[in-house]
């Protein structure tokens, strides 16, 4: 398969674009404001490159500037509406994710593949809190260690998934984190034989989550739908028996109202 993907080395590749976005995306929960000199360390950038950039962006709107520390401004959620406005079969899908959460009282969401990570692009949240983040539209998780990135990993070709086990880094974030890349695989090569994946206590202590493909009615892959759960109250013969037929069903009805 043919990669057609620009690299920063060749001509038509806008590096100022690129470095522009870079910083946008170096706000998140943990620095939502920085100084200059925070945002040039985080990027990775010198101090007279990273202002040119902070100072375009307050020029433009998406940035903000209050006496020493730059926070992005709503303005950057325009960035997004494009996306989440151009995918209608967002709103049928939304529906369905409220509808489990009715029948199960657990917390659903619709995820895609961005690279080598999971973005949250629908979520219906039940009331009680799994994880120590928030997890909302736009979340983004390591791939390789939620039950949603495994789904997605299967439905690569053999040359693509090669490809980001070669270059992922595995870490541990729980002593039951998988670190070995064969291991990975067996457990991906599995869930394209079974059709769904189970993540158990991976990311984070306690959390356990059950995924499937989405597909439309053409046969495109939507993303992968999850159920996101408490180790200690349900346990894998609920998430078998009970769980997973609920979301087959459901992506079953997805697939034939989203053409």
């Amino acid at each position: 398969m043919q990669d057609d993907t620009l690299t920063p080395d060749d001509r038509d590749f806008v590096t100022a674009l690129a470095s522009g976005l870079e910083v946008i995306q170096a706000f998140d929960d943990d620095t939502p404001r920085m100084t200059l000199s925070e945002v040039a360390a985080k990027t990775d950038m010198n101090r007279a490159r990273a202002r040119r950039f902070l100072l375009t962006l307050h020029a433009l709107g998406y940035v903000r500037k209050q006496q020493r520390h730059f926070e992005l401004t709503p303005k950057v959620l325009q960035l997004g509406y494009s996306y989440l406005s151009a995918n209608q079969y967002r709103a049928v899908i939304q529906q369905y994710l409220e509808d489990i959460t009715t029948e199960i009282g657990e917390s659903s969401s619709l995820g895609v593949l961005d690279g080598d990570e999971v973005t949250y692009v629908c979520r219906s949240s039940a009331r009680h809190r799994l994880m120590a983040i928030t997890l909302s539209v736009g979340t983004r998780l390591p791939a390789a260690y939620t039950s949603m990135g495994r789904v997605l990993l299967a439905q690569l070709p053999d040359d693509a998934l090669d490809a980001y086990l070669e270059r992922v880094t595995l870490e541990a974030h729980t002593e039951r984190s998988i670190i070995d890349k064969a291991q990975l695989r067996h457990c991906i090569e599995r869930v394209r034989q079974q059709g769904y994946s189970i993540v158990d206590q991976e990311l984070d202590p306690g959390l356990r989550s059950l995924a499937v493909p989405a597909f439309d009615a053409t046969g495109t892959l939507l993303g992968a739908i999850n159920v996101s759960t408490n180790a200690a109250r349900i346990d894998f013969d609920t998430l078998t028996q009970s769980f997973l037929p609920l979301l087959q069903d459901k992506v079953r009805l997805i697939r034939s109202h989203v053409s």
